[in-house]
């Protein structure tokens, strides 16, 4: 080859490179970019399956003394549901989860009040008891707050917090909507002389709404005070990003109508009177064993009466407690006139007391039944 020969073929051989690496870099733009807006997509779905599935659940398993819809406003909504218990055969929370921490099955007590998140309210004022038993609906919160681990000021953070716990990180890259609030509530409205009820936009300029009486539907749980409970739905928009900002910034605007379908709705006793248990409860240790046997017969609503029993619940304490807390353990009806349950996870050198009740369908627990303390070896 001549030196003029090898000087085409560089030359050619060089647009050739050129072009083949600017369509491999428009190809890399192109695969980053599209990653980015799976990503976008991903984390937005996420943010909405979240609240979705959690706000769906207000008021759901809440005795009526509980309000179901706590504190909104327009980055806040808070409210309480039997979302979970780590009890098993609790048919009435929404889900079972074994793993689930005590402090996140049951209701806050007074002693356990806490400042909701974004907002001057602590809660709750009160301790929301049915019978001798906490409520089994928890606090669950939703809230955006300002991210402060990144750079940008109007970079943003869901979180959802249960009861007293450390918020959890739901989503993060989520900006405000151009003029629009995080969450706009959907109120239900009764025409004066009667007609057909409507649904009306909650202005911003009327939030927050609180639920400002302790106890849920007492003569002051009325005028300004109860309209939060009229509430029936909340918007949530919110763009999502990929992290960036400058050129390199992609965003997207979403929203979706999440509708509140058991607020509004009052636990009505359908079962009957309260269940009659009628039976002692006989905890004695067993040698061989190594364990407890707890031992009862079926409750007078079991065999007779209403028929309505669901379920029995052992509850079991330290000696030296004063409260029984969550239960301990439940037992399904059988239709036998006996009932034996071991409990074989026992501390040595520990005394226990036991208590049963039987639930109805309600769910109503009976009066306890409460055994002799039983010393462990």
């Amino acid at each position: 080859m001549t030196l003029i020969e090898m000087m085409i073929a560089l030359v050619v051989f060089s647009f050739a490179l050129a072009g083949t690496l600017a369509f491999l870099r428009a190809q890399g733009r192109s695969f980053t970019l599209g990653s980015q807006r799976v990503a976008m997509v991903q984390n937005s779905r996420f943010a909405f399956r979240e609240l979705e599935q959690d706000l769906r659940t207000a008021g759901a398993g809440a005795p009526d003394i509980q309000p179901a819809l706590i504190y909104l406003d327009t980055s806040v909504v808070a409210f309480n549901a039997d979302y979970a218990t780590n009890t098993p055969g609790d048919v009435f929370a929404v889900y079972y989860t074994p793993d689930a921490p005590p402090a996140s099955t049951g209701a806050m007590t007074q002693d356990m009040r806490t400042a909701i998140p974004l907002s001057p309210v602590a809660y709750p004022n009160t301790s929301y008891v049915t019978g001798l038993l906490n409520s089994p609906a928890e606090t669950i919160v939703f809230f955006f707050a300002p991210d402060t681990s990144t750079s940008r000021a109007d970079d943003y953070v869901l979180y959802r917090r249960v009861n007293a716990l450390a918020p959890e990180v739901v989503s993060r890259n989520l900006l405000h909507a151009p003029g629009v609030p995080f969450f706009r509530f959907f109120q239900e409205v009764v025409p004066v002389g009667g007609g057909d009820h409507t649904i009306a936009p909650v202005p911003d300029a009327g939030l927050p709404l609180w639920h400002s009486v302790p106890i849920h539907l007492t003569l002051a749980d009325t005028g300004l005070a109860a309209r939060i409970d009229s509430v029936r739905g909340v918007q949530v928009t919110f763009a999502v990003t990929n992290g960036l900002s400058g050129a390199a910034e992609r965003r997207r605007s979403l929203s979706r109508y999440i509708r509140f379908p058991n607020v509004g709705l009052a636990v009505k006793k359908t079962c009957g009177d309260e269940p009659i248990l009628g039976t002692p409860l006989t905890a004695v240790w067993n040698a061989t064993g190594g364990g407890v046997d707890l031992t009862w017969n079926a409750a007078v609503d079991e065999v007779a009466g209403e028929r309505d029993i669901e379920r029995y619940v052992i509850f079991r304490r330290l000696a030296t407690d004063v409260t029984w807390g969550d239960p301990h353990a439940s037992v399904a009806p059988t239709g036998e006139p006996t009932y034996l349950l071991p409990d074989q996870k026992v501390t040595s050198g520990a005394r226990y007391v036991y208590a049963l009740a039987a639930q109805d369908c309600t769910p109503s627990n009976s009066a306890l039944a409460v055994s002799a303390s039983v010393d462990i070896p």
